[in-house]
């Protein structure tokens, strides 16, 4: 076993396959069933773990390959944990002029993380992002399903004081 593996391996935490099995049992006869299967793989665990890859592989007689294909192809999916709360904040044109870089900056600092990162408590992930789609409420910030328009370096503090208050499960 190369190096690599091994770290990769390592690295990983053990994970539960009862829940990945559940997942492709319930698509198991649907044609074309990759796609909702890693869906589900991922909405169960929260990012797709590599040793839960290589069982979908096996289950669905599908090369590995093919597998981390559409992983790393659709943005939607995760081969990292992430954290319970996932901040967004838009660097479009409209949120940009109003300040987006700023805001963003700030959260980098205060959180200690950059672009796709997650803290190491798994609380925040960050991620910029090319529009949100409420341009009226430039600069935008949401974390998970809230909304924060209007943006301001000020109420990074806030957003940020406010959800780390909530417990990790």
């Amino acid at each position: 076993m190369s190096e690599v593996v091994a770290q990769i391996e390592e690295e990983e935490p053990e994970v539960d396959l009862a829940k990945a099995d559940q997942v492709i049992d319930k698509y198991f006869d649907l044609p074309g069933n990759l796609m909702p299967v890693l869906q589900g793989v991922q909405d169960a665990y929260g990012y797709v773990p590599r040793k839960v890859a290589d069982h979908v592989a096996e289950r669905l007689n599908v090369y590995p390959s093919q597998i981390y294909g559409v992983l790393t192809f659709y943005a939607q999916f995760h081969l990292k944990p992430r954290g319970k709360f996932i901040i967004r904040v838009c660097v479009g044109t409209a949120c940009h002029v109003q300040g987006a870089q700023r805001i963003k900056e700030t959260f980098f600092n205060t959180l200690h993380i950059g672009h796709t990162e997650t803290t190491s408590d798994l609380r925040f992930t960050f991620e910029e992002v090319a529009c949100l789609g409420a341009c009226g409420m430039a600069p935008l910030a949401m974390v998970n399903d809230d909304t924060y328009g209007k943006m301001t370096v000020q109420k990074v503090d806030e957003i940020v004081a406010k959800y780390s208050a909530i417990p990790l499960d």
